[in-house]
């Protein structure tokens, strides 16, 4: 006989609070007034030299999302200063969160050098910040990871970025795409060839317009925790008490 005894009282929660505990519901889930625009996709891409595959990579993306009904921006990451080593003034950072924060979902692509993703693809992340303000620029939009690879097939780009979308609060698509010996997968005008890495990349962006279609209006509701609830009912408190001195 199993041992039930952890369910006696299961209606008591002495830890919880109860005013702002909530029970997950399909009302949240939808929308309204489901948006009738595009979805809206910023592509970030790892490499500035001459013939990137990265962005090459991005291009053929961006023209897939496009087909799929998508509205496709790219950033251009030359001229980027380092993180921390300019303003967040700077017309580069600007231009980056505004697109941030324009963005429904985002892809970003990144060559891998020395087993990891490139410092160019990370300090466009580090110029992100958790938050803007009262927002979060990150938080409940989707998330699409691709990479490049000068030699065999790898993953390692690929794994660090997904760390990196769970840490920015994104909803990071289960399917992904790396590109093995990158530079025999594309022709002289800069056009993917056909191959069974072209289809995952087809794969994966139609994944990613479904998956903003799905989460876009309740992205809110998605990403509400009660510990965020608790501690802003509690920065409340503190500010109501403070003006009652």
């Amino acid at each position: 006989m199993s041992d039930i005894t952890y369910l006696l009282n299961s209606k008591l929660f002495p830890a919880l609070d109860e005013e702002l505990f909530e029970v997950p519901s399909m009302a949240g889930l939808t929308a309204r007034e489901p948006s009738r625009h595009k979805p809206r996709f910023l592509m970030l891409y790892g490499s500035v030299r001459k013939r990137s595959y990265s962005r090459l990579l991005t291009f053929e993306a961006a023209r897939l999302l496009e087909a799929m009904g998508g509205e496709v921006k790219i950033f251009d990451p030359s001229g980027l200063p380092l993180p921390d080593d300019a303003p967040d003034s700077h017309p580069k950072v600007q231009e980056l969160r505004e697109l941030v924060l324009w963005s429904e979902g985002m892809v970003w692509t990144s060559p891998e050098r020395h087993g990891a993703m490139t410092g160019i693809m990370k300090s466009q992340i580090d110029w992100i910040p958790l938050s803007l303000g009262s927002v979060r620029p990150t938080q409940g939009k989707t998330l699409a990871v691709m990479q490049v690879s000068g030699g065999s097939q790898s993953f390692n780009a690929l794994n660090q970025m997904r760390v990196l979308g769970r840490w920015m609060r994104m909803v990071t698509i289960p399917n992904q795409s790396s590109v093995a010996k990158a530079f025999m997968e594309f022709d002289e005008d800069g056009r993917m060839k056909p191959s069974s890495y072209y289809d995952r990349v087809v794969d994966v962006m139609e994944e990613l317009v479904k998956f903003t279609l799905l989460t876009r209006d309740a992205s809110s509701y998605l990403v509400d925790r009660y510990s965020e609830r608790k501690e802003s009912a509690a920065e409340l408190s503190s500010r109501v008490n403070q003006r009652s001195i």
